[in-house]
């Protein structure tokens, strides 16, 4: 069984740091966690890792946040998984820093890549999990916060961050979105 687990972010230096970018940090904690490497390709950087008999396709979008789209579109139908196999990382302004939410549907809640990807695969039936960056910026100050990058304190909470989110992610490959929810929103 294959499964596409996308991390969303945006290419460049610039925005390694950015709360925008916790799909990524997530994705390359887990590939060096596996001693797996990217690989640059059409639409991002790719890896694979096996875990229990599973093809976990990691990717990294290269089309920044608001076209990942494009690059989900284009893997899903070159690796033949259906949207029931796709489990999307993003950041998320509506929750606390830190907080970590999976869903198995639902609206974009505002999120520009995730609004991109389900125009371009057609449905809001896939398995995300979001990230909590809080939301502690003054009115039209959204993107400043979002690009902004993470504090020291918050990097310091970053591994057990995306720990949790890699559980979350092999238990979903697994176990199912189901079950899985029922574990890892409890926590």
């Amino acid at each position: 069984m294959k499964y596409l687990i996308v991390g969303l972010g945006n290419i460049g230096a610039e925005y390694a740091r950015t709360r925008h970018n916790m799909g990524f940090m997530v994705l390359d904690a887990w590939a060096q966690a596996s001693n797996a490497v990217f690989r640059t390709v059409r639409y991002g950087d790719v890896t694979e890792i096996s875990f229990k008999g599973r093809k976990l396709i990691l990717l990294k979008p290269s089309t920044y946040m608001n076209l990942s789209g494009n690059a989900v579109r284009y893997w899903m139908n070159k690796e033949s998984i259906p949207a029931e196999n796709l489990l999307v990382i993003c950041d998320d302004l509506n929750l606390p820093f830190g907080t970590v939410r999976m869903r198995k549907k639902g609206s974009d809640g505002g999120h520009n890549g995730l609004k991109n990807i389900q125009e371009m695969i057609g449905t809001q039936e896939y398995a995300r999990i979001r990230i909590g960056i809080g939301n502690e910026f003054s009115q039209g100050g959204q993107i400043d916060f979002v690009l902004g990058e993470i504090s020291g304190e918050q990097a310091e909470m970053m591994p057990a961050i995306c720990d949790k989110v890699i559980e979350g992610a092999k238990s979903f490959s697994t176990v199912g979105a189901d079950r899985t929810m029922n574990s890892f929103n409890a926590k």
